[in-house]
């Protein structure tokens, strides 16, 4: 039994270098923010043969990087044009480090170890990014540069990092989002909401689309001496900064163009609003009864204009 034991211990260990590979100790990162790579190194070769160079090559997904000195080993970088600038500093930067290589260490095959960089994630950066590594030790070496396909693992996997797409935060807040009811023949509608700019910036809405209309259009009712006209903002409507646009009967609203359905009390639909520099905002309005008035929170009304359906 000692013998089988010792004999499957010495397998285990002989196995070892072969099943290990370097890894990244955050293996998860957003697009568009800053990211410490830190690889970590527990074995050598073949043989137990320690580590002596250990070099990584960057993506184009991460720019702006900047490598970790490590005592008692030198230090290389190389430099390459990026595949497009980057904006630092108010500056563009048109090339960087493309590979980083650290040599003339030691780290025994018993040991732990790490190297590490920090770098920029491009706003544009998402999915899986492979980082291939070369682990040469004073005999022999380890490429990590294989990525996994479909229905066949990597045999020697690069370390990879899994970024996700940056959350697009909107300056604008929409609040109070209504319509009211029309009758069975109408073919337009109108809906109404609040428009808050939290933003250091100007923006305009300019439309909106719904699958329960061809069209949405901005609109708005004014008196003209004693008339009340209402028109199209072909340029939109904008929002300034640090203030809010009340959309309601009366004043400006959107227009339900061309209803595919009448609109009916108690249901509500989806729609997108279209900004200039937020773009497509989703909002869901819900339908009153005809003639009710706003619901809580929304601005009070001006003017009726339930005609125009």
């Amino acid at each position: 039994m000692t013998r089988l034991l010792l004999a499957a211990t010495a397998a285990l260990l002989l196995a070892q270098p072969a099943n290990a590979h370097v890894t990244l100790e955050k293996p998860e990162a957003v697009a568009g923010q800053s990211y410490k790579a830190v690889f970590r190194l527990g074995h050598g070769c073949e043989g137990g043969s320690p580590t002596t160079s250990f070099s990584v090559d960057i993506p184009d997904a991460i720019a702006l990087v900047r490598p970790m000195p490590k005592a008692g080993w030198q230090l290389k970088v190389e430099t390459a044009p990026y595949a497009k600038p980057i904006t630092a500093h108010g500056k563009d930067v048109t090339s960087g480090v493309k590979k980083i290589t650290w040599s003339g260490g030691r780290v025994l095959d018993g040991e732990y170890d790490e190297f590490i960089f920090v770098g920029q994630l491009r706003d544009d950066a998402a999915g899986a990014l492979a980082f291939p590594v070369v682990q040469k030790c004073s005999k022999g070496e380890w490429r990590w540069v294989d990525v996994a396909q479909p229905g066949q693992p990597a045999k020697n996997p690069a370390p990879v990092l899994k970024v996700t797409a940056q959350q697009k935060q909107s300056a604008l807040r929409i609040e109070h989002v209504w319509s009211r009811a029309t009758p069975v023949s109408a073919n337009v509608g109108a809906g109404y909401l609040r428009i808050t700019n939290t933003g250091p910036t100007p923006d305009r809405l300019l439309s909106g689309k719904s699958d329960m209309a061809n069209r949405i259009e901005v609109h708005e009712m004014a008196m003209d001496g004693s008339i009340m006209t209402m028109r199209q903002l072909a340029d939109g409507l904008t929002v300034q900064p640090g203030q809010s646009v009340e959309l309601k009967p009366g004043g400006f609203h959107l227009m339900l163009m061309g209803l595919k359905d009448p609109l009916k009390e108690g249901t509500s639909f989806s729609a997108t609003l279209k900004f200039e520099k937020a773009g497509d905002v989703p909002v869901t309005f819900t339908v009153v009864g005809m003639g009710a008035p706003a619901p809580s929170g929304a601005a009070p009304e001006m003017m009726d204009h339930s005609h125009h359906h």
